[in-house]
């Protein structure tokens, strides 16, 4: 059995070409993952989590590109592979699950078909065969009275059933990785549950690997085995998610964390936010990205990049100074 990681992403940069100049979606990613394990990547809308995620199953649009570093899946660099080459990837090795699961599915056509179309595609079986297998994978996720539902058009079910659907063709062909882009964001908490349960308990039987794109760190906490925060295209902390949380190192990780509201928080005091905004992905580069929305900005920030660089076993921080001289300079993280 190999000792290498299920999937190795190294400094992998995504970039669309616009009319008004070329906006770094991804600049610059680094992360791996192992069978089994679930990652999680987090951050604010367009800090690159979903292009991440696009990238790795090659489902840019016309106008974005990867211009730079590898994605290694089981040591070969489907980064540069044709897009022929990823249809056998595609469903079968790798799976991905939408955040929208009512313009994921085809309005036009039935459950059964579009399942069967996905086993099809990767397994040789007979029209027999193909229902029977789609009944039972319909079955394992929770589909009551399959064999009926297979009949049925994708409006027919609640938001949570049509998000089992599709969860029932990504694992149809027992894939190696399955990437989540925020699956739980249109549904309503308690069916958030039952979709996290799911996801876990498919885990367990199969031993697949997960990467969670999501905006919700608790379920980060309850889901993830390690953590990747984003922002502005950039990987600004990685780690594992007991760590992030314990002791976290980049002031955006300290903004995120301190944003989450708690049960014990006073009902009269607003919630804690991050002030500004991100910046235009087409402007970035030339130094820290988040230098103008950081209370520890000092001139180094606002004139180079910092590097990720580890600063215990196994956490990666981006950041030009240590958690030490950040709260020398502006206070402590709980002030």
């Amino acid at each position: 059995m190999s000792d290498k990681p299920l999937l190795q992403v190294k400094d992998l940069k995504t970039h669309f070409f616009t009319a008004s100049g070329v906006a770094k979606a991804v600049d610059g990613v680094t992360f791996s993952l192992d069978s089994g394990q679930t990652l999680g990547i987090v951050g604010e809308s367009g800090s690159g989590k979903s292009v991440t995620s696009n990238s790795i199953m090659r489902l840019l649009p016309k106008n974005g590109r990867i211009v730079g570093g590898e994605i290694l899946f089981e040591d070969k660099d489907i980064a540069k592979l044709k897009i022929s080459d990823m249809l056998d990837i595609r469903g079968k090795d790798i799976s991905m699950i939408f955040q929208d699961p009512m313009t994921a599915l085809d309005p036009v056509f039935t459950i059964g078909s579009q399942i069967m179309e996905v086993i099809n595609a990767h397994q040789k079986l007979s029209k027999k065969e193909a229902r029977d297998y789609a009944i039972k994978v319909l079955g394992m996720v929770g589909i009551p009275d399959p064999e009926k539902r297979l009949k049925s058009y994708p409006h027919e079910f609640s938001g949570g059933m049509r998000q089992r659907v599709i969860i029932a063709m990504a694992i149809a062909c027992h894939p190696k990785l399955i990437i989540a882009d925020e699956p739980t964001t249109a549904l309503d908490v308690t069916v958030q549950a039952q979709v996290l349960n799911l996801l876990k308990d498919l885990q367990k039987e199969t031993g697949t690997a997960i990467i969670l794109v999501t905006h919700n760190l608790g379920v980060v906490w309850r889901m993830c085995d390690s953590v990747m925060v984003m922002y502005a295209g950039k990987t600004v902390e990685y780690t594992d998610v007991r760590t992030l949380y314990s002791n976290p190192r980049h002031p955006y990780t300290w903004g995120l964390l301190k944003s989450m509201p708690k049960i014990t928080d006073d009902p009269n005091v607003p919630l804690a936010s991050i002030p500004g905004t991100p910046p235009d992905l087409k402007l970035t580069g030339g130094s820290c990205n988040f230098h103008n929305r950081c209370k520890y900005c000092q001139k180094i920030c606002m004139q180079e990049s910092p590097q990720m660089k580890e600063v215990e076993p196994g956490h990666f921080v981006a950041c030009h100074f240590s958690k030490e001289e950040l709260e020398k300079i502006g206070g402590s993280i709980d002030e």
